[in-house]
């Protein structure tokens, strides 16, 4: 059993053909995945995604590389995150590799979804690209983990080093891994995925983007989850079954979802 902890199922490349994204994700174990809202306008999508399939979930919120759109209020997101099937907010966070100059705006509408998921009582699931320094300084700011009595929740398609790892980590954040970490010129994030303990992990597609190996440079989906999950257990020297168990695990109790019970 997998859990695609993060993926875009809502965009064109995929809900085209949704029925059959769901068809292959089943025939792959992956039972659960959770898509991610990028900015306002397209929540009522990702919401609607949740309501027609019981195994998906939805999160609100304003990714920092969309500068011309909506912007966040802490009401907003509250009222939107009022629904059974929203579990988290985000994706929030900074992202210094597609914008350049002053940032202040992505720094700001980052303070305004943490405010929200302490309001709300729900994880953050975060961005951070080129930018460590000033997004651990701000979860830590606004009190994001749960260290701080804050929500906590999870460092998205992580592709840092390991000090930024233990230092979310010490704010009770989780740690994602993506289809980066298959790539044969990630050498360093692979050890930080050996060194990241599976009770502090999430694996992730990011779908329809990064593909792992060896499907790289087409479009991604859900059921390739399973590649990412076996580079994991390659570089921990474990069984692929113990990942797939621990990460989904951590998914339900990070997300706070009731976790299906085995057939007996």
């Amino acid at each position: 059993m997998f859990v695609d902890s993060h993926c875009h199922i809502n965009f064109p490349e995929l809900a085209a053909r949704l029925p059959e994204i769901m068809r292959s994700m089943a025939q792959n174990q992956i039972t659960h995945a959770l898509c991610a809202c990028v900015n306002l306008p397209d929540f009522p999508k990702v919401l609607a995604i949740a309501e027609q399939y019981p195994n998906v979930y939805a999160s609100v919120g304003v990714h920092p590389n969309y500068k011309k759109t909506v912007e966040p209020d802490i009401k907003t997101i509250v009222k939107l995150a009022d629904h059974p099937k929203v579990v988290a907010i985000g994706e929030a966070g900074l992202d210094y590799y597609r914008h350049q100059g002053d940032l202040e705006w992505q720094r700001k509408r980052f303070r305004t979804q943490i405010r929200a998921a302490k309001e709300c009582g729900k994880p953050l699931i975060i961005h951070a690209r080129q930018a460590p320094d000033d997004t651990l300084r701000i979860m830590r700011e606004e009190g994001a983990g749960t260290d701080k009595g804050g929500p906590g929740g999870v460092m998205h398609c992580f592709t840092d080093t390991l000090e930024m790892a233990e230092a979310a980590m010490d704010m009770g954040f989780y740690i994602s891994f993506s289809g980066v970490v298959t790539y044969k010129a990630t050498r360093e994030l692979q050890e930080v995925a050996r060194q990241i303990p599976l009770e502090r992990m999430l694996i992730e597609t990011d779908a329809p983007y990064l593909s792992p190996e060896p499907n790289r440079g087409k479009d991604n989906e859900p059921a390739n989850l399973r590649f990412v999950a076996r580079r994991i257990a390659e570089l921990k020297k474990i069984p692929i079954n113990r990942v797939g168990r621990a990460t989904s695990e951590n998914f339900f109790n990070l997300f706070k979802i009731v976790q299906p019970q085995p057939n007996v």
